[in-house]
């Protein structure tokens, strides 16, 4: 008997610890709710939303108050057999407190021994409204509470219903008419309590799914972001390095080329930092016309001969864009690792899909660490890119030797017809977006 005691009251000090400690939770919640309120209004911006207080089972312990006529009678011995009445009303009590706390976990609440627990309830109930009546059959209602809070499938209207004309059932044995009053009043609490608890529950997952949505979101542009720097940077660092070295073998003995090398060096780097800024506001839209430019005076630099063919009709600017990615990534690998002195690039579209190729004559390796399948880890990141836009990129040694680049992709990739956004919409420029009405 001691250790039944002993074992109960370490878990009423758990949950206690447990409640103390969520209450510290929520104050330190509400901390930073008041300080990021008052900074929002400050700047003028949407006010945050209150976190509110913890649920926990002390939000339905107020309503024991029902059972405090049975306890008065109790008290002024107006009940016959006060030791059954008092032991009744002790063991009642200590069952919806383990409910009450029980219903806020999920596990819990749906674990077998909380099913048996509301059907001691529901027996315990029976028994003393049928002992006593009177102030006693309050407690339906408290036992509607209870199944309420526990019961949030399905099967809450059928078992409301019931345990409504049980209350019926049980009062009009005692109270004649009055039985109506009790019904109505244990299936309103029933329903009403699985009611508000349920849309609170809805409320805290939407919460939660909104702050996991928001926490995607903010991955999702940090990628972008750095598929971005890494793409233009490098490239455009490729092509400064390449061209100084070039103004430096120039420079001792045609002062004038090498002049026109820095030029480029100083045109590159100014383009550098206008791109980076786009990039950075995600307003960037390549222009493969521009990227053919640039792979020229790039390969030239290095004495690799360009060779460009294109055909097909105009492309959407999210197609130029993307394959715009390509080519300067498949151009700056030429120019750095594979030793060739000539590169073809070949541009076809048809009124489906649009095909980019960059093949060198190189010794077909792409950087001393290539990730297999698919090159290096820039060539990576455009393969998701074209995965997202539903095309392919395709990278490796080439059977007549050399390295050979293979992008692809549908013609129509812009928006469509009904407006709704791609299926990745961080890949699209934000000057391309739906405005809201």
């Amino acid at each position: 008997m001691s250790w039944t005691h002993s074992s109960w009251m370490r878990g009423v000090v758990c949950r206690i610890k447990a409640w103390q400690e969520s209450r510290r939770r929520w104050k330190a919640d509400m901390v930073r709710f008041k300080a990021a309120r008052r900074t929002a209004r400050e700047n003028g911006q949407a006010l945050p939303e209150n976190p509110g207080p913890p649920p926990t089972g002390f939000a339905l312990l107020p309503w024991l108050l029902l059972g405090m006529g049975a306890f008065s009678n109790l008290f002024q011995g107006r009940t016959a057999n006060p030791w059954i009445g008092a032991v009744g009303l002790f063991i009642f009590n200590s069952l919806y407190i383990n409910v009450a706390f029980r219903a806020f976990v999920k596990e819990k609440r749906e674990a077998l021994s909380t099913r048996l627990a509301l059907a001691a309830m529901g027996v315990l109930t029976c028994g003393l409204a049928i002992g006593y009546g009177g102030n006693w059959l309050l407690f339906f209602p408290l036992l509607g509470l209870a199944t309420g809070a526990t019961l949030r499938g399905p099967w809450l209207g059928r078992t409301g219903i019931g345990l409504a004309a049980l209350a019926g059932a049980v009062s009009g044995v005692r109270e004649g008419w009055d039985a109506i009053n009790i019904a109505y009043g244990t299936f309103l609490s029933t329903m009403v309590t699985a009611a508000i608890l349920s849309l609170a529950e809805a409320v805290r997952e939407l919460r939660a799914a909104r702050e996991e949505l928001a926490r995607r979101a903010v991955e999702k542009e940090r990628l972008r972001f750095s598929r971005d720097l890494h793409d233009l940077l490098g490239h455009t660092l490729s092509v400064i390095v390449v061209k100084s070295e070039a103004a430096r073998r120039l420079a001792p003995r045609d002062l004038e080329a090498a002049l026109v090398q820095v030029t480029d060096i100083e045109s590159v780097g100014r383009q550098a930092l206008t791109e980076i800024r786009e990039a950075v506001t995600g307003y960037r839209e390549g222009s493969l016309a521009t990227e053919l430019d640039r792979a020229r005076s790039a390969l030239s630099a290095v004495g690799v001969d360009p060779v460009v063919r294109q055909s097909g009709p105009p492309l959407v600017p999210r197609s130029e864009a993307l394959l715009g990615w390509v080519l300067r990534e498949a151009v700056t690998n030429v120019v750095r690792h594979s030793g060739a002195t000539r590169c073809e690039i070949s541009v076809a579209g048809t009124r489906d899909r649009v095909r980019l190729e960059v093949a060198d004559d190189g010794d077909g390796t792409l950087s001393p660490s290539p990730v297999p399948g698919i090159g290096g880890t820039g060539l990576k990141g455009l393969t998701e890119r074209l995965a997202v836009a539903g095309g392919s990129l395709r990278a490796g040694p080439s059977p007549r030797g050399g390295f050979t680049v293979t992008a692809e992709l549908p013609v129509e990739g812009e928006l469509p017809a009904d407006g709704e956004l791609p299926a990745d919409p961080e890949e699209l420029p934000l000057s391309k977006m739906p405005r809201a009405r």
